[in-house]
């Protein structure tokens, strides 16, 4: 017999549907009709043991017992997993073949393997095992995956980056949380104080950027607009570009704040000769926007629709799941197999069917054209987030449905429209001894741009000046007729919302300290995984630590005294960013699992012993609940233990 174990019950009967009939469904599993059979983990059903479970005495928090660093590694099954874990050890037995279809991600690797290593599978059985890695849960894509079944060992790689990752937030996070409530208790706080080598330094950034706002003081600052006519009475304008010799006077981004200085400049142009010194012009073309991976995809919809992480995960995973209408949702990956090419027609007519706004844009695609999405060397375990070639009546999704499935297609559509054409025009003045730019961006095709709403050009961050300019040579005069003063205002950071605090922890390497890994970061995942960062997030308001003001995310006074009452290696993206460089390095096979944990259980100690020489500030006042026994954690989002336990992950 061969055994298929999913990761979850919807991935188990989709592979049962495109397997030999008659079907027997028993409890937990289903029986086909060429005698295999086909069952399923309820996402984890193991956990790493509580600190309890190593030492009864570890049910006290005390100081005493810090740092805990569990020797023997023990996994436990989780509450209400015992029966459907003892469906798979009869199968398991019984099995000639195990085929791992854990979903196609290094948690989804993880999470098979573990039940595999629980129920002491061994021998030729388990050097065995298959991996079968599915995308699309509808009949074809689970068929077509089926039957390109590899090696599960390939794999080994994913699943010790993941353990890597499980464990060492495990001792990250239970004994900094245990440390800082420790010593929150001493300020007379009773909540629980949850430290993550993700969550935390989130929660970082927003009290950052909250503190950053509260300190500012706005200040004027003037720019200077020329008005420029050529000989053959051709309008334009152009931006002043103050010299070396402004500096005194300009802050450390290059705004002028002495509104003198400008209006002498403004005097001295009016009305005098401007000089071509540079004059170009050129052609450009712009590709489509690669389809979604999941964080692209909540970060554009918290902009147009205003949903949080959370609710766009959720989202994707019922168009997923129950509509078979996308792809495999928790991606990191914005590239598609070559293979798929082969599906377009389909996929294109089912989403001008499901999304009637699409329907005549679709009947304008053209199918000929490959952009650079499709290049299988960028692809691993998943690829981009797409529309299926399933077919459905569009009344039956509810509106958040209809809005992220529009947001994808339209994404996927882009890849078959020509590039966007445009040319770029520069014109570079002298007049009176200064130097001004005219700058023009002029639309040429619009190619995949007009599936997308306009968008205001821009020159420099500027409001664009120009709509077009005049064809000029260098050498050639023109007149400035007058100088136009534009008084602004320098403005605070924008407080985060769910788009940006999102844009924030996948473009980590902009808030990161050190050069050198900011250097490295660039091309990273960032703070988190696909999967876990709408769950960081909530876990930061669970916790009370950030609250909503309309769209926006605010820290709290818990959250603030937590950061400040931190070293700065906790509350910054620093560490956790190394971390995430070295557990892709595991997965590559770049890096080992020895390697990266021995330096961590040195740096804790050390983290430890720092945690006790400052007292968190700001929390005489607050609230809490203390913690009994066990650490506790929080509502989960996701069914896994990678995802965000209270004073483990994240």
């Amino acid at each position: 017999m061969k055994l298929y174990i999913a990761e979850k019950p919807s991935l188990g009967r989709a592979i049962a549907e495109v397997l030999p009939r008659p079907h027997r469904k028993a409890e937990g599993c289903i029986h086909v009709g060429n005698g295999d059979c086909v069952s399923w983990c309820v996402g984890h059903l193991l956990e790493l043991a509580e600190p309890d479970n190593y030492d009864p005495a570890f049910k006290q928090w005390r100081f005493e017992h810090l740092p805990i660093t569990p020797q023997q590694w023990q996994l436990k099954p989780k509450s209400g997993a015992r029966k459907q874990l003892a469906v798979l050890r009869k199968l398991v037995k019984q099995a000639d073949q195990l085929v791992h279809a854990g979903d196609p991600d290094r948690e989804g690797q993880l999470l098979v393997d573990q039940v595999i290593d629980y129920l002491k599978v061994s021998g030729a059985k388990r050097a065995a095992v298959q991996r079968c890695l599915i995308n699309d849960l509808n009949p074809q894509a689970v068929t077509r995956a089926l039957g390109q079944l590899r090696d599960n060992r390939e794999f080994a790689p994913l699943s010790i980056s993941a353990l890597a990752r499980s464990r060492a937030d495990w001792l990250y996070g239970i004994n900094m949380t245990r440390a800082y409530t420790l010593m929150g208790r001493k300020v007379g706080y009773a909540g629980v104080l949850s430290v993550g080598r993700v969550q935390t330094p989130v929660l970082g950034l927003v009290v950052r950027r909250d503190e950053e706002i509260e300190r500012f003081t706005p200040k004027p600052f003037y720019q200077l607009v020329a008005h420029v006519v050529t000989s053959r009475a051709e309008h334009f304008k152009a931006r002043w570009q103050p010299s070396a010799a402004c500096e005194p006077w300009q802050d450390e981004e290059g705004r002028v704040l002495s509104k003198a200085l400008v209006e002498n400049v403004r005097s001295r142009i009016a009305q005098q000769p401007a000089s071509v010194t540079l004059s170009s012009r050129k052609l450009k073309k712009q590709p489509p926007p690669l389809p979604y991976n999941l964080s692209a995809l909540q970060i554009d919809a918290a902009r147009r629709f205003s949903m949080s992480a959370k609710q766009v995960l959720d989202t994707c995973q019922a168009l997923y799941e129950r509509h078979k209408l996308l792809t495999y949702p928790r991606s990191d990956c914005r590239y598609l197999p070559r293979e798929h090419l082969a599906d377009r027609e389909a996929v294109i007519k089912a989403l001008a069917n499901n999304c009637h706004a699409l329907a005549s844009a679709a009947g304008e695609a053209d199918l000929s054209l490959q952009s650079r999405a499709w290049d299988s060397n960028r692809v691993e375990a998943h690829h981009a987030i797409i529309p299926t070639a399933r077919k459905i009546d569009e009344n039956r999704l509810s509106q958040p449905e209809r809005n992220i499935y529009e947001l994808v297609a339209r994404h996927y559509l882009a890849q078959f429209y020509p590039n966007h054409e445009y040319t770029d025009s520069q014109i570079d003045l002298d007049i009176a001894g200064g130097r001004f730019i005219a700058r023009a961006r002029t639309p040429v095709e619009p190619g995949w741009k007009q599936l997308f709403p306009a968008v205001r050009e821009r020159d420099n961050g500027e409001p664009a000046l120009n709509t077009q300019l005049p064809t000029l040579s260098k050498g050639e005069t023109c007149l400035c007729e007058s100088g136009e003063i534009l008084e602004r205002e320098t403005t605070a950071p924008r407080p985060f919302d769910d788009a940006s605090l999102l844009a924030a922890m996948t473009g980590i390497a902009r808030h990161v300290q050190s050069p050198e890994l900011r250097k490295i970061l660039k091309d990273t995942d960032g703070l988190g995984t696909e999967a876990t960062r709408a769950g960081i997030i909530e876990l930061l308001f669970s916790r009370g630590f950030l609250v909503r003001n309309g769209k926006q995310i605010r820290s709290t006074t818990v959250g603030r005294g937590l950061i400040h009452s931190l070293p700065e290696t906790a509350a910054t993206p620093d560490m956790t960013a190394h971390w995430e460089t070295r557990l892709n390095a595991i997965s590559r096979r770049q890096d080992s699992y020895e390697a990266f944990m021995q330096p961590l259980v040195t740096s804790l100690t050390q983290l430890i012993a720092q945690s006790q020489s400052v007292k968190p500030s700001g929390l005489e006042s607050a609230k809490g609940t203390r913690p009994r026994g066990k650490t506790r954690r929080p509502r989960k989002t996701r069914r896994r233990t990678g995802a965000a336990a209270a004073d483990r992950t994240a």
